[in-house]
């Protein structure tokens, strides 16, 4: 008999967001497995940045639910959620400019630390032996991301392209199970995309992880992406492969605005 397919690691089940009037999502539901990368797409104002900040907790949903792990997300704080096992990225960067490449990176493990303010004052050996490790992961880290040579050098000295791909590590020092990408090609040329699709590929081999991200680069959601959700107005109208997404009626008409004959 074939085997079973695993479970979702996140559900997302009939999520309602409404801002007085406003639908902003309207019964969202779909499921991402784990480690597969699926890709979030839909014209401006779909909603999708609205799901996301369902899913990072800065949002409330009105109905519907999120299970990450098969327990609801609500169960836990916002502060809660990077502990938890769910990472982020923003369109827009909140990189600390003046900071060197490798001090930004180790600010994304401290969510993982358990010395406390007191531990850190008297500088216990606990706290000694957790900033060796955070050393050494982010080292491993920035190997990885292939910004090794660029470690030491001030974020505000590196083109944006790979200011991005400092995010992008610091995130990964969170040691997510859920990677969330918001637009990680924006502004990024031909050749930068490129790259990314390659270390989103890596990372998701190296780490074992899973990623949902939203983005407007067709190419990329479709070369790197498992699994593709549309939405429109705030309602999914696709959830399949690349190739099913890409041939969805609705999914045509809600980009190029297709008339109905």
């Amino acid at each position: 008999m074939p085997a079973s397919p695993s479970p979702a690691l996140l559900d997302v089940s009939d999520v309602t967001v409404r801002f007085g009037g406003i639908t902003a999502l309207d019964r969202v539901s779909f499921q991402v497995r784990p480690g597969t990368i699926a890709g979030l797409i839909g014209p401006n104002g779909a909603g999708k940045t609205t799901l996301f900040n369902c899913l990072s907790r800065l949002y409330t949903f009105s109905e519907g639910r999120i299970l990450f792990e098969g327990r609801p997300l609500t169960d836990h704080a916002a502060h809660r959620i990077a502990s938890l096992g769910i990472g982020r990225t923003f369109q827009n960067l909140a990189l600390f400019r003046t900071m060197s490449v490798a001090d930004n990176v180790m600010l994304g493990g401290h969510c993982r630390t358990t010395s406390g303010f007191l531990a850190n004052a008297l500088r216990l050996p606990r706290v000694r032996r957790e900033e060796q490790a955070l050393a050494a992961r982010a080292a491993e880290t920035i190997r990885l991301l292939d910004l090794s040579a660029e470690a030491h050098r001030p974020v505000a000295d590196l083109p944006f392209g790979w200011q991005k791909r400092v995010e992008l590590a610091r995130a990964l020092m969170a040691q997510p199970k859920l990677l969330l990408l918001d637009e990680p090609a924006a502004g990024l040329n031909h050749e930068e995309v490129d790259v990314l699709r390659e270390l989103l590929k890596r990372i998701r081999s190296e780490l074992s992880l899973t990623i949902l991200l939203v983005e407007h680069h067709m190419s990329l959601v479709m070369r790197v992406s498992d699994q593709v959700v549309a939405l429109d107005f705030g309602k999914k109208i696709a959830d399949g492969t690349p190739a099913e997404v890409q041939a969805n009626e609705d999914v045509v008409r809600a980009y190029l605005g297709v008339e109905e004959a």
